[in-house]
């Protein structure tokens, strides 16, 4: 509770001022007496024992009415936070390609479940077991799988759970038919996703009444080869990216890095060989659209490229802690006036002076 005009306390010491100088005014003789000794022992009526009731109600509906003009509020504190987000698309290819290995953190896997365990971290953050990845908790962030076809594995969700337990049932491409690398039409769909992020995410039933304001668009791409499928090339999708605001982050997987295989012995070996990734393509996308393009030939890498975008797409929350105030002056002015109306019924009815 404040008062928003506490220098109006000041009139209460004119309060009794006020009560004196009226009281006085009121005093007026309707019989002369020469002494008063001669009524001592009249008994006082209940009139006479009331009269104190008038200067007390005037003193206490004036005071009443001094509160309510200085304004008591009510504060509540309240926390505004306000988040501009970051709209992610992630790309993968999930050709058969994708099943040649890879380093991963002392062993080796497949290219496309390195790909998914540092996705995971890159939305869920790291810094648990000695990273820098802080997550995206954020930000909005869908995934979009291509071989031949280019598929949407996961909408757009400001839940990094749910796109990480999509992303683990990613499969490679299951037979020759569903085979192939359909680059361009796995980004085209992710920046036609992206083009209408706010308006797809904002109609779902369980956003109603949300806020969404999204301060980037940006699509990540991974793939080990070049386009050979699907009906756009990539650089027409590019271009749509860059006419729609979206900057494209590319990432060649395995680019000259060989095949891992097994010798006489049993022990895993390297054997180099030309990659088939087209960098040279991978960069232009990138370029034509303001993004980067990286290239990670173990999971190190695709960990330092998360860090260089994490901190090139940066999220900024901003709290902002204020206190609303309502007026509470309405209760004290209705009581200063009902006491002066009673002070006012005591006077001309009750309590009125004879003449």
């Amino acid at each position: 509770m404040i008062f928003h005009s506490p220098w109006a306390f000041a009139l209460l010491v004119v309060v009794p001022v006020l009560v004196w100088v009226s009281a006085r005014r009121g005093r007026r003789g309707a019989i002369v007496f020469p002494s008063t000794v001669v009524l001592d022992g009249v008994p006082r009526g209940v009139r006479s024992r009331l009269m104190w009731l008038v200067p007390m109600s005037r003193a206490v509906g004036m005071s009443l009415l001094v509160v309510a003009l200085a304004r008591p509020q009510f504060g509540v504190g309240r926390v505004q936070t306000t988040t501009d987000a970051v709209a992610i698309q992630v790309v993968i290819d999930r050709s058969s390609s994708m099943r040649q290995e890879m380093e991963f953190d002392g062993r080796y896997a497949t290219r496309l479940d390195v790909v998914k365990s540092v996705l995971r971290e890159f939305a869920m953050g790291n810094t648990s077991s000695g990273g820098t990845l802080a997550g995206r908790p954020n930000d909005l962030m869908g995934l979009i799988t291509f071989a031949r076809q280019a598929e949407t594995a996961c909408p757009l969700v400001r839940d990094p759970a749910t796109l990480t337990e999509l992303v683990s049932t990613v499969p490679f491409a299951r037979s020759r038919e569903e085979d192939g690398t359909a680059i361009g039409d796995g980004l085209a769909l992710a920046a036609a996703r992206l083009r209408k992020a706010e308006e797809e995410f904002l109609a779902r039933p369980e956003n109603a009444g949300k806020e969404l304001n999204i301060k980037s668009k940006i699509v990540i791409l991974f793939t080990d080869g070049d386009n050979n499928a699907g009906e756009r090339l990539p650089m027409e999708a590019a271009q749509l990216a860059a006419e729609w605001g979206i900057k494209v982050y590319t990432v060649a997987i395995g680019a000259g890095q060989g095949y891992q295989v097994i010798d006489f012995f049993g022990e895993k070996r390297r054997v180099p060989t030309r990659g088939t990734v087209d960098t040279k393509l991978l960069e232009e996308v990138a370029s034509v659209t303001g993004g980067e393009s990286y290239s990670a030939d173990d999971a190190g890498a695709m960990r330092r490229m998360y860090e260089e975008i994490d901190r090139l797409e940066k999220t900024s929350v901003e709290t902002v802690e204020y206190t609303d105030y309502q007026e509470r002056f309405v209760p004290w002015a209705l009581a200063g006036g009902s006491v002066l109306m009673l002070e006012l019924v005591l006077v001309s009815m009750l309590l009125r002076r004879l003449p």
